[in-house]
């Protein structure tokens, strides 16, 4: 026979040889279970045996035995796989069982002779005995020295927090699973009824107040937070106490894993630091901002990390046209490829250019004609800007001048700026530049509402261009009704600069971890929640208010950076040193979300408010910013200081 005929032969599996091996044990087994039945019936003496039930039984156990055997290639019996046999083959096997019996009963009373009825009562439940105790001692077997293996060998310890459907659908998934090396030691659970009682030989230690004490008896090395039905400051709370221990914490984020049945380890999400922030998410109703978007001609200007998502959230609200605009070309790049294949039938151009080039940003709005705009290009880098005055106020104050003169002239509804806490009693030029964005809009906004939106000046005498002489402005300015609003928000976290990158960088580098000060405290909301409250703020908005977030208690920087070691499997000041670096030219402890004089409205949502604005004397102001901006167009070395002429609030530190 040639090789390649040898190839072609049909190869005999391990299962296969196995499954022979079983039909003959199931076949003997039979047989001899019956056997065992007469001999109990009759007190357990062959010599008490009746002739004739001996005579029946040899004459019909071949055949019934051999019948039981088709009976369960039919059910499959000798297809399972029995190391992970369950409830499936238990009652596969019962009914292989019971249904050979009764089959046994009938064929035996009819055809051969009536036998005692503890025979067959005998005769089965031996039967099911032996041929179940064969599969099933299998999989026994291979658990014990599954056991045995993974206690010679190294075992995460672990600890479950919720001893409820998804703590326990995580305890199974741990248990069964042959690719893990983790064993669990104990639940925690705050449900009392639960405490000093065991689940599968494991206890349930206590509630929360528990956690540390079961880690240090158990030897804890890894947390698994499965309480997806807990309300957010339970778990946050569960999640801090935690964090307290330098365990690796993993967290089952949502309800809908419970429900679709997909709880399991491979489901669980490493903690992440905006999961202990010291409030609730902001949850908006986004129905309104669906229906003020649906259909409009949108431009987002500056797609960084939140220009993006503000470029995702208003992408999945079905605008009519959607047009990203930004001077760096790799993030334009990367959020026009993702809305390509998240919303291949959106309308979307992505444009590159400068906010300070006013014809460019004029062209743009001449061909798109964008009914909202939500303006977030700017410097916001404190240290760099601090370093680079002439280059904040430029960028910052005249190109959100430039293009909120731009959306006026070509009466877009509504101009939505981004800005920030550090614009409220600023000490820095990034805030002051900040600062003099909001004045602007509100010289915008107070010029429109007096319908004198024409004495504007263009300013575009500054920068990469002439003056605009176009007479089609000057006469489109006197019928504008722009709605001018800022939003007015904190630290984001994740976002491009923030400090929870940098801290990532620098654990990922060893260490050590630098915060200017002990002291120093920061308010923080996630990207999500700033682009919501953005998207709300459109709604929303009047003209000329400055929306301000409710974003509950500050955070310390120090605490955030020592949470965010924790979180990474170290020890702060053990495993990963901290430094303090002192604070920065033009950084302050802590920051404001409003000035005092600003006061506050409330709004549809209980976590947004607005912020009054403070008067001041627009046509001074105009004045001052044209001196402002030629000053800075000429790199003057007293920039600082002519700020602070304009922005009375600002004090440089």
């Amino acid at each position: 026979m040639g090789e390649n005929a040898k190839n072609n032969k049909k190869r005999i599996e391990h299962w296969e040889v196995i499954s022979i091996l079983l039909m003959f044990y199931d076949f003997l087994a039979v047989a001899a279970s019956y056997f065992a039945a007469l001999w109990i019936r009759f007190d357990c003496q062959l010599s008490k045996i009746d002739a004739r039930y001996l005579l029946a039984y040899s004459d019909s156990i071949l055949i019934y035995a051999g019948f039981c055997v088709v009976v369960f290639w039919f059910m499959r019996l000798y297809k399972s796989i029995w190391r992970f046999a369950s409830y499936a083959e238990l009652l596969r096997m019962i009914l292989a069982t019971v249904f050979s019996g009764v089959v046994h009963v009938i064929c035996m009373t009819a055809f051969v002779t009536r036998m005692p009825i503890s025979y067959y009562v005998f005769g089965i439940i031996i039967q099911f005995c032996l041929t179940l105790g064969v599969r099933f001692s299998y999989r026994f077997i291979l658990l014990l020295r599954g056991k045995k293996k993974a206690e010679n060998g190294y075992t995460k310890r672990v600890m479950l927090i919720g001893a409820g459907s998804a703590g326990q659908m995580i305890f199974r998934d741990i248990k069964n699973s042959g690719g893990t090396s983790e064993k669990v030691c104990c639940f925690i659970d705050d449900n009392q009824n639960k405490w000093g009682r065991y689940i599968d030989n494991v206890p349930v230690f206590g509630g929360r107040e528990s956690i540390l004490e079961a880690v240090a008896k158990f030897g804890i090395e890894k947390i698994y937070v499965a309480i997806p039905s807990a309300k957010p400051e339970d778990k946050r709370d569960i999640l801090r106490i935690c964090n307290e221990t330098s365990c690796e914490l993993m967290n089952l984020p949502g309800m809908y894993q419970l429900y679709t049945g997909e709880v399991t380890v491979n489901k669980m999400k490493p903690v992440q630091i905006e999961d202990l922030l010291g409030r609730d998410p902001i949850k908006p109703d986004m129905g309104e901002v669906f229906t003020y978007i649906t259909g409009k001609v949108v431009l987002v200007t500056g797609v960084g990390s939140i220009g993006s998502e503000l470029a995702r959230q208003i992408a999945a609200h079905r605008p009519k046209h959607l047009i990203l605009f930004d001077i760096y070309e790799n993030n334009a790049y990367d959020i026009q490829q993702e809305l390509k294949k998240d919303y291949p039938d959106l309308r979307l151009d992505t444009i590159i250019g400068s906010i300070r080039d006013s014809r460019k940003i004029f062209d743009v709005f001449e061909v798109y004609r964008p009914e909202i705009v939500y303006h977030a290009a700017a410097h916001k880098h404190v240290p760099l800007m601090e370093d680079s005055p002439c280059e904040a106020i430029k960028n910052n104050a005249l190109g959100t001048y430039k293009t909120a003169y731009a959306a006026m002239a070509h009466n877009c509804k509504r101009f939505v700026l981004l800005s920030t806490d550090k614009a409220v009693n600023p000490t820095n030029i990034m805030g002051a530049s900040k600062c003099l964005c909001e004045m602007i809009i509100q010289a915008f906004d107070h010029k429109i509402k007096e319908g004198k939106a024409y004495e504007i000046p263009q300013l575009f005498t500054h920068g990469m261009d002439e003056v605009l002489t176009d007479t089609r402005v000057t006469e489109a300015l006197k019928t504008t009704q722009t709605e001018f609003v800022a939003v007015r928000f904190g630290n984001v976290l994740g976002s491009n600069g923030s400090v929870v990158p940098l801290f990532k960088k620098q654990i990922e580098a060893g260490g050590p971890v630098t915060v200017t000060h002990p002291d120093i405290i920061r308010y923080f909301m996630t990207i999500p929640e700033a682009v919501s409250l953005v998207l709300l703020a459109g709604t929303y908005a009047k003209g000329g208010e400055i929306f301000v977030l409710d974003m509950g208690e500050p955070v310390k920087i120090d605490t955030l950076a020592r949470n965010l070691i924790r979180l990474s499997g170290y020890t702060p000041d053990v495993d990963i040193k901290l430094e303090y670096t002192g604070l920065r030219s033009g950084e302050k402890l802590y920051e404001e979300k409003l000035m005092a004089e600003e006061g506050l409205k409330k709004t549809k949502n209980e976590m947004i408010h607005i912020g009054c604005p403070i008067p001041f004397d627009i046509e001074a102001f105009l004045r001052q910013l044209d001196e402002l901006l030629e000053a800075a167009y000429k790199n003057k070395p007293d920039m600082k200081e002519r700020v602070q002429k304009v922005v009375t609030t600002y004090h440089p530190v």
